[in-house]
């Protein structure tokens, strides 16, 4: 088995990085066919994320997430090309949420 674990930590508060985690785990249920459930806690959310072959956890607080997903067998063979994936996602809905850099004047 092949183990990926994955931090970003971010400055959207819990409200904000709930929206990014809901988004996160929609794109992963329909481009991936996980099946995910999300369950809000009062300090961290964790979504499970399952499908054949792979398992895991993102856990999702006010500043950071983290993501933590086992391989099977099949799938370790390719685990830097689904790390890579993970994480361009993730970076992505995070960059979407960033606020816009103000201009000087």
């Amino acid at each position: 088995m092949a183990d990926i674990h994955i931090r970003r930590d971010h400055r959207l508060g819990l409200s904000g990085a709930r929206k990014v985690a809901w988004q996160w785990a929609e794109q992963a249920e329909a481009d991936f066919d996980m099946r995910c459930t999300y369950a809000e806690g009062d300090d961290v959310d964790e979504v499970q994320f399952a499908r054949s072959g792979v398992n895991g956890t993102l856990r999702v607080s006010a500043d950071h997430f983290e993501l933590d997903a086992k391989l099977g067998f099949l799938l370790g063979a390719f685990k830097e090309h689904i790390e890579g994936e993970i994480v361009k996602n993730l970076d992505q809905l995070l960059a979407a949420k960033k606020p816009a850099a103000r201009k000087k004047k």
